[in-house]
């Protein structure tokens, strides 16, 4: 198969990664992009980052960037990685390499200047694709035609694929559902069901890391519910999974344009109760603000029929990005009993009604002769939570009259 060249393409032409090939080719050096830049330009999709490849040693990678003006930082020189630092821009130079032993998490290297035998040792076909400084692409292991077909294949044998890093089996389902077309590999699909309980010795923000790219894929209800028929999924999440609302979340997303929300889809398959969000969050040790989304979905309940005024409080206490949150899993939440009309209206709720700001102060209440401390915060609470239920129609005066009020029955 003849193979498209890449000569033209504006992430190649990058003055700062060209100076990075020119510093690392010539002398007996090869250097090569490789992976995810080469595989997205082939597909016509963005290329955020660029990795190389070169038969380069580490040290020698070191010395051909210094010669060149260019700063290198030995950011994993254990394994091979070195980052070069050109136009400001981070590069990561891997010297070609062989694994000599692996645990089913980490890999001992040798290095080698055969491109085939390093094509060899990466996971799929598709990210086995290198690129030179003139767009030239080399495909040792007849990727692009997987690539073409939309196959997510595994190099060589995938149990030893597999058993070289278990994380192997998430990146084989995400890249399935980011890339795949037809059917899942059933070669692929076997192994990684053979051997799901490696998944059990990687650490939570490797899982994690894989599974919210995932949850966020262009096919994630399909990939999900192959997670959920073969038996991956509950082992993953630690509990049985709520696929049907899943699918509904996902399904109103798409109808409605909105980004996919990975914390969200999280929450719609794994959290019902608190204890649910503070397991998933421990589980996969999430950020602060993912632990809130799901300690979000479970207390949000399953309402679906708002009224403007609830919907008004509603925006006005969690925000838009929450308030989308709460409608959207109450509506997963409801199935086939949710209108997607009123949903719509209420979507649009940010965009033609501007969120006031509460007219009263802490001094405001202390100018009553309130004395600064908790009391401030009580009546202030209370004369808010009114207005908010009187739909935010009372002015600054009537809302220091109620202040007053309060502060003079204390």
């Amino acid at each position: 198969m003849s193979l498209p060249s890449l000569e033209n393409a504006d992430w190649l032409n990058d003055p700062a990664l060209q100076s990075v090939f020119a510093a690392l080719n010539g002398e007996g050096v090869e250097t090569r992009a490789v992976g995810g830049a080469v595989r997205n330009a082939l597909m016509g999709l963005p290329v955020a980052e660029v990795d190389l490849a070169t038969t380069a040693t580490p040290e020698e990678t070191m010395r051909l960037a210094e010669a060149a003006g260019l700063k290198a930082v030995p950011t994993g020189i254990d394994h091979g990685t070195v980052t070069v630092v050109s136009g400001g821009k981070g590069f990561e130079v891997t010297t070609l390499r062989r694994d000599v032993e692996t645990d089913g998490r980490h890999a001992t290297v040798a290095f080698t200047t055969d491109w085939a035998e390093d094509a060899k040792r990466r996971d799929f076909t598709l990210n086995a694709l290198y690129a030179d400084r003139q767009g030239t692409v080399f495909d040792p292991l007849d990727g692009y035609a997987d690539l073409e077909a939309g196959r997510i294949r595994f190099i060589g044998d995938a149990e030893t694929r597999i058993k070289e890093d278990y994380l192997r089996i998430l990146r084989f389902f995400r890249f399935t559902a980011t890339f795949g077309e037809g059917e899942i590999d059933p070669v692929g699909l076997a192994a990684c069901v053979r051997l799901r309980a490696g998944l059990a010795g990687l650490s939570a923000e490797r899982i994690w890391a894989e599974l919210k790219r995932l949850l966020v894929a262009p096919k994630a209800c399909e990939t999900v519910e192959i997670l959920y028929d073969y038996g991956l999924l509950p082992g993953i999440l630690g509990a049985a999974p709520e696929l049907p609302q899943f699918k509904r979340l996902v399904g109103l997303e798409h109808f409605f344009e909105l980004t996919p929300d990975a914390p969200l889809r999280l929450a719609v398959l794994g959290v019902l109760v608190t204890e649910d969000a503070e397991r998933l969050s421990a589980r996969f040790r999430l950020s602060r603000a993912e632990q809130a989304v799901l300690l979000l979905v479970a207390e949000a309940g399953e309402s679906h029929r708002f009224e403007e005024t609830h919907a008004k409080a509603l925006l006005y206490r969690l925000g838009e990005a929450d308030y989308r949150r709460v409608l959207l899993i109450g509506w997963a939440r409801a199935g086939e009993a949710a209108d997607r009309a009123q949903l719509s209206a209420l979507l649009a709720l940010p965009a033609r009604w501007e969120v006031p700001e509460f007219p009263l102060k802490g001094e405001d209440i202390v100018a009553l002769g309130v004395a600064a401390g908790p009391e401030v915060g009580r009546i202030l609470g209370a004369v808010e939570a009114a207005w908010i239920e009187d739909d935010f129609a009372d002015e600054r005066e009537a809302l220091l009259r109620q202040a007053e009020a309060l502060a003079k029955g204390a």
